[in-house]
């Protein structure tokens, strides 16, 4: 089975972090959403499996799409694709933007897992990260998620900024867990290019984050999670039992998946495809029967590469016999590196896989990029 992801590109306003495709100009919204339908048109015969086992509206923010045009979406993806109730529909939204009326309207839609930024349940960190909701709203929204029927939520927690510490990251992880949401990403907070954020390091408005506190957040964070029966399931995902995301886990997995919107990305197991990150450039093109997009081929070498990637941030870790199948070379060059992370105790090898351990998840990228094979 394979998804479908839309990107959604709008927002409230510009997060001090994000370095997402968006816009905070709403000008072409009516015409994105056409555009976004016509696309899944022109791309129907993209995925060769029609049953779909997910799909996801991020962004951007969806949740500022009204109930009508997230429904007009879902209406013209089902012309050409079919799913059925065991299908994973997730919407990401704000806070700010779950009224009542709204959570009614998405369930009524099939909309039947909610993903919500809510980032922090303090205000220091929500007014340093420049987001629009408050604390009370965090708060509010989840129980009113809930009311409405939602039950398989999934919350983004920010660890790391200056206007925290260890004592406020301590408890939002425990009103995350006393909420039991059953699904929490928690990330890092990092410096990206081209955000207010980096302005603002560069200008000595912030310090940048201090390595050593992030370290000891995430440990704090991996604890937390597994003395409340959360399955750390990738670096950055945590779930209860049964709710483990399909849609990341189908991206971790190498499943084929469709991209449609500015700036999303499509795969189908050897081709990667990109859209352009311009939204009157995606509209005009689109709406005249082209597609905007650039493709590249996986070498055997970009396919192993990802593979190691990707695999070493999950709690399967990586198969040497799938290793193997990519031919002598490559589990060659994988052998003879895993030795000194063995040694440091950063990896363990369980039958025939290899996994990092809780020290090594500290290094992840690292690890991976030195397990690589590069002509």
């Amino acid at each position: 089975m394979s998804g479908i992801y839309v990107h959604v590109p709008f927002c409230k306003k510009a997060c001090h972090y994000c370095n997402f495709h968006f816009s905070t100009s709403l000008g072409l919204k009516d015409q994105m959403v056409d555009a976004i339908c016509a696309e899944s048109e022109i791309r129907k015969d993209y995925l060769s499996e029609k049953n779909l086992r997910s799909i996801y509206f991020g962004g951007g923010t969806p949740g500022m799409l009204s109930a009508h045009e997230t429904g007009k979406i879902l209406n013209t993806l089902a012309k050409f694709f079919s799913w059925d109730d065991t299908a994973e529909v997730t919407l990401e939204a704000n806070p700010d933007d779950l009224t009542i009326e709204k959570l009614r309207d998405l369930r009524s839609l099939g909309i039947n897992r909610l993903s919500i930024g809510v980032q922090s349940f303090f205000n220091e960190d929500l007014v340093w990260m420049g987001r629009v909701h408050d604390a009370e709203r965090a708060l509010a929204c989840i129980g009113d998620a809930r009311d409405t029927g939602f039950e398989n939520l999934t919350i983004d927690l920010i660890y790391g900024s200056p206007a925290s510490n260890h004592e406020t990251w301590s408890a939002n992880m425990k009103t995350a867990i006393d909420f039991q949401i059953p699904h929490i990403s928690a990330y890092c907070l990092t410096v990206e290019e081209k955000t207010a954020l980096s302005h603002f390091i560069k200008t000595g408005k912030n310090a940048p984050p201090d390595p050593q506190k992030t370290s000891e957040y995430f440990d704090m964070l991996m604890d937390a999670m597994q003395d409340a029966g959360y399955i750390h399931y990738e670096i950055s995902n945590f779930a209860k039992p049964g709710h483990m995301a399909i849609h990341n886990t189908g991206y971790w997995e190498g499943i084929p998946y469709l991209g449609l919107g500015p700036s999303a990305h499509s795969f189908d197991g050897v081709f990667r495809s990109w859209n352009v990150a311009n939204n009157k450039k995606y509209i005009d093109s689109i709406l005249s029967g082209i597609l905007p997009s650039e493709t590249e081929k996986l070498t055997l070498a970009d396919q192993y590469n990802e593979y190691i990637m990707t695999g070493l941030r999950t709690m399967i870790g990586v198969d040497i016999k799938r290793i193997k199948n990519f031919g002598t070379v490559y589990s060659d060059c994988f052998l003879s590196g895993i030795g000194s992370h063995i040694a440091a105790g950063n990896l363990i090898q369980t039958g025939d896989n290899y996994l990092l351990t809780q020290a090594g998840k500290h290094f992840a990228d690292r690890i991976s990029m030195e397990l690589f094979y590069t002509d």
